[in-house]
């Protein structure tokens, strides 16, 4: 079988073809947004659209648009799906056995306040998940932890996925870096370096905008000396560690100097806590299965172990039909090249195979025996098929995109855009990984065209390309898949569309800013 071409201009006219383009996202996001549709059948509608703009308007044989969908369908199962399964099988433990309370009064023990326990939770410890695991792991546990604070549902997860931004450029271990590189062939310590020097304002920035969100303006000033405690302590180590070292640890080390140095803080900073909390033994147990988990998917996440692991589970295979059926070509791609489409089903290394095996260390820690996890397993399974089902199909759509080229036409029409380019170039990562989940995602789509028109315009292609991972970050928030994972780690099924516009004008906000910011670099206002 001949491979298909992408085409990058199917109906003759830039701007209808964009148009075009964008049905698929419209319908999707517009559905979400009325409040009127369930996410999983807003889902299927963007979907549907998806495959006839591939068919109809771009002209991608059916039988790779329907490949490129269930390929994409399978993802969303293993190994996102898989993630969310196992995070929420271990909070439900925590929270049948009366741990999840004893947790819950030990943080208090921190600090009572819940603009501080926001930072404390959403911010510092989903910083460390992001660096571990990623793959929507963070937003699945700090949105639980958060409900388990007494946070409403649609606030914990609103709250969790603007927290979840500073982090994701270096990802778990470096991973959207990594890819960036191999898609770029640029050099890895200098894309580290660049992104080292873009994402530290917005980490200092990032606790006060949660807690802005939160509490608004005055509320936010009373307890700024703590915020700019968790933001710099954050920053300081992620523009160290990414500059002088590289992309692997760079969320691991600032998540825990962040984690440290406003426990510490809060010890002087705020007076005594009087509430009474229970004995340190209980709170013990009641942070080993957590304490597990951490170290577990640490652990997972490492080259070595992960190595190990694959090596001895299922190998990768092409998904028959369109592995390499599909090429991109210029600008994209400086020469035709054919697009892999292989499926890892690595059962044993993936992140939510760690998460499985810590929570079942964490249950019989907790003294659980097998039947009553096994039911505990099953009705969290049976609970979570809709968000399943939701995950399933906006990974589809993220995977017709890809393989049709639709994205690639919305990424052309912001390369057209001359001196301002490194504003709209940043933009350009922010709907990447609006599109796709994911930064790593984002960074292999649109690394290649970012360092084609970088080059156009004459503007460095480190900076642009690094721009494209740290503008993804803030288009995280509003991703199909991290939005259907915060409502289901919360509970607030059929309330994705209230969650989208609670977050979707922080995250246009903060791309803007990005933008303005890889501008000023570019111009050499900043420099590197």
């Amino acid at each position: 079988m001949t491979p298909w071409t992408q085409d990058y201009d199917p109906l003759g006219s830039a701007a209808l073809s964009t148009l075009v383009a964008l049905l698929p996202i419209a319908v999707l996001l517009g559905l979400l947004a009325t409040h009127r549709v369930r996410a999983q059948w807003a889902a299927l509608a963007g979907l549907l659209v998806a495959l006839l703009v591939a068919v109809a308007a771009i002209g991608m044989p059916a039988a790779l648009a329907l490949r490129a969908a269930a390929y994409g369908a399978a993802y969303g199962l293993f190994p996102i799906g898989w993630i969310l399964l196992n995070v929420l099988f271990l909070y439900q433990l925590t929270v049948d056995r009366g741990l999840f309370a004893v947790l819950q009064g030990s943080i208090a023990h921190v600090t009572t306040d819940r603009r501080l326990q926001l930072v404390l939770i959403a911010f510092c410890f989903g910083a460390f998940f992001e660096g571990a695991a990623g793959f929507g792991t963070p937003v699945a546990v700090t949105a639980a932890l958060l409900i388990g604070l007494g946070f409403p549902a649609i606030e914990a997860s609103v709250f969790s996925l603007i927290a979840n931004t500073a982090p994701v450029a270096f990802g778990a271990l470096g991973t959207p870096l990594i890819a960036l590189q191999g898609v770029t062939g640029l050099d890895l310590r200098d894309l580290s370096a660049m992104v080292g020097h873009q994402l530290p304002p917005f980490s200092v920035i990032i606790p006060f905008w949660l807690v802005l969100a939160y509490a608004g303006v005055k509320r936010t000033v009373e307890v700024w000396p703590a915020l700019l405690v968790a933001g710099v302590s954050f920053a300081v180590p992620q523009y160290l560690v990414s500059v002088y070292h590289g992309p692997w640890l760079v969320d691991v080390i600032a998540s825990l100097c962040s984690m440290s140095a406003l426990a510490i803080f809060l010890r002087v900073w705020r007076p005594s806590i009087t509430t009474e909390v229970a004995d340190r033994g209980a709170i013990v147990r009641a942070w080993m299965p957590w304490a597990i988990l951490t170290l577990v998917v640490f652990a997972w996440g490492t080259p070595q172990v992960k190595g190990w692991l694959n090596a001895l589970s299922a190998p990768a295979f092409p998904v028959p039909g369109l592995h390499e059926m599909v090429m991109r070509i210029a600008p994209v791609v400086p020469v035709p090249k054919a697009e892999a489409a292989v499926f890892a089903f690595n059962w044993l290394s993936a992140t939510g195979s760690g998460i499985a095996l810590a929570a079942l260390l964490g249950g019989l820690v907790m003294g659980c025996g097998a039947g009553t996890m096994a039911r505990t397993y099953a009705m969290n399974a049976r609970r979570l098929v809709p968000s399943l089902m939701t995950i399933s199909a906006m990974m589809a759509i993220g995977f017709v995109t890809r393989y049709s080229g639709t994205d690639t036409i919305l990424g052309l029409a912001f390369a057209h855009t001359g001196v301002l380019y490194p504003f709209f170039g940043t933009l350009l990562g922010w709907l990447g990984v609006a599109l796709t989940g994911s930064d790593t995602s984002s960074n292999v789509l649109f690394g290649g065209l970012q360092v084609v028109s970088a080059n156009q315009v004459g503007v460095d292609p480190v900076l642009m390309a690094a721009a494209n991972s740290s503008g993804g970050v803030m288009g995280k928030m509003i991703d199909a898949q991290s939005i259907v994972v915060a409502s289901a780690a919360t509970g607030a099924h059929g309330e994705e569309g209230t969650i989208l516009r609670r977050v979707f004008w922080h995250s246009v906000a903060l791309a803007a800013l990005m933008g303005l910011w890889v501008l000023l670099q570019s111009s050499g206002a900043l420099g590197r």
